[in-house]
């Protein structure tokens, strides 16, 4: 073997030892949206993807939503697109009577996924889907932070046939009041069913969010979902539900519908391969999750 060749072999051990880390802190092992793990691979150079959905998470103190909110994804350049999601949030008490219900805009998230490493038959592609969080919420009336905040995540790719596996994890940094930066994990494995149907389930863990949010311990959560293709492969129906089996209670949901579309280099229409971006937990604020 080369010499360069025994580095890049190297570095990419060390990237998949990474990884494997990250996703172990779940205690268990799809792509983006429904779920809250995400996928390395960014959608094709000049597509476009379009999400309309909604996603509702409970804690033993409140409920929280985002709904109705719009995503957009943008292959902007070879391995890169861009990202926005722009929602409307509220939270429901219910373990104090006396609190009130709020609605309005949530945080919006901004964001660069990027492919780095391609996948072959002896490895994973691997890459990262950096999120930058504008303060758009009206952080008085707990849906927003206040300030810009950040998600920094590594994650892994690998398939065979009808299944696929993918997961990683990253850091949060948020440094608003009563906010603290956290960790998150996930892995998960996917089936296609035929040409219409995708299964998957996974594993999802994060850290305490802070003292000034409900989710002020850690929780691992395990998710069930999938996606089924209408007759166009580039418009689809998302759908997930999952709930908390170790640590603080928590109950996630996700519902949607997915387009898809642009022309490849040579005229053709995109493929119905499973859709990919960043599913959004609007746990405590609406938006801060946003896994």
């Amino acid at each position: 073997m080369k010499p360069g060749n025994r580095k890049h072999h190297a570095a990419l051990s060390q990237i998949i030892r990474v990884v494997a880390a990250l996703g172990c802190l779940s205690g268990a092992a799809l792509a983006g949206p429904p779920f809250q793990t995400d996928d390395p691979e960014p959608i094709e150079y000049k597509h476009y993807e379009f999400y309309t959905f909604g996603t509702v998470d409970r804690t033993p103190d409140e409920i929280d939503t985002n709904g109705p909110a719009v995503e957009f994804n943008w292959g902007a350049l070879p391995n890169t697109h861009l990202h926005i999601i722009f929602p409307a949030a509220a939270i429901v008490p219910t373990s104090d009577p006396t609190a009130k219900r709020q609605f309005g805009v949530g945080d919006t998230e901004l964001g660069i996924k990027y492919k780095f490493i391609q996948e072959t038959d002896s490895h994973p592609m691997v890459g990262t889907f950096v999120m930058f969080e504008m303060p758009t919420g009206n952080s008085s009336k707990g849906l927003g932070v206040g300030k810009a905040w950040y998600k920094v995540p590594l994650w892994a790719q690998k398939s065979w046939g009808p299944w696929t596996t993918y997961g990683g994890g990253g850091e949060t940094f948020v440094s608003g009041p009563g906010y603290r930066n956290y960790p998150f994990a996930g892995w998960l494995v996917q089936r296609d069913l035929g040409k219409k149907v995708t299964l998957a389930t996974e594993a999802f863990f994060h850290g305490p969010e802070g003292i000034g949010t409900p989710l002020n311990r850690p929780t691992t959560m395990i998710d069930f979902g999938g996606y089924y293709k209408f007759r166009d492969p580039g418009f689809q129906l998302l759908f997930c539900y999952g709930h908390s089996v170790v640590g603080q209670s928590e109950t996630y949901g996700y519902l949607g519908l997915y387009w898809t579309w642009g022309k490849d280099a040579d005229g053709g229409k995109p493929g119905d391969k499973p859709v990919a971006g960043i599913a959004f937990n609007p746990a405590s604020p609406p938006g801060l999750m946003g896994h």
